[in-house]
């Protein structure tokens, strides 16, 4: 069976940086489409990045309000893969899922992933 475990998060002021991990156990991740989804208060549920599987090219799709600031990884020993979150804003508080993607097309729809991380709480404040 698959399973995804987070880790990380925290709080921060403006301007720092904070990685989440997510470890996949009962899969190959180089099989496997992963993404990272987060929910802030007020708003939609966003997809920040989607990372194709190895055999599907190994790229990474960014939502334009983290692209140059957040990066995508996958360390496919540790069967893990990290968000690396830099330059944080306070519009980047949120809570943050991992989340599968079976269909490997890297959706911006939500209801495609499963199953998901529990999910990590971000804290962007001064």
């Amino acid at each position: 069976q698959k399973q995804l475990e987070q880790s990380g998060g925290g709080s921060v002021q403006p301007g720092g940086s904070l990685t989440l991990s997510c470890t996949v156990s009962g899969i190959t991740l180089d099989h496997y489409t992963i993404g990272w989804f987060r929910k802030a208060p007020e708003k939609e549920r966003e997809r920040v990045s989607c990372t194709n599987s190895r055999e599907g090219g190994g790229n990474t799709l960014y939502a334009d309000s983290v692209k140059g600031r957040f990066t995508a990884t996958r360390d496919t020993a540790k069967n893990t893969v990290y968000l690396q979150m830099n330059n944080l804003k306070p519009e980047d508080t949120a809570v943050y899922w991992c989340a599968s993607d079976p269909s490997k097309l890297c959706s911006e729809s939500s209801f495609l992933f499963s199953p998901w991380g529990q999910g990590s709480q971000v804290t962007v404040s001064s």
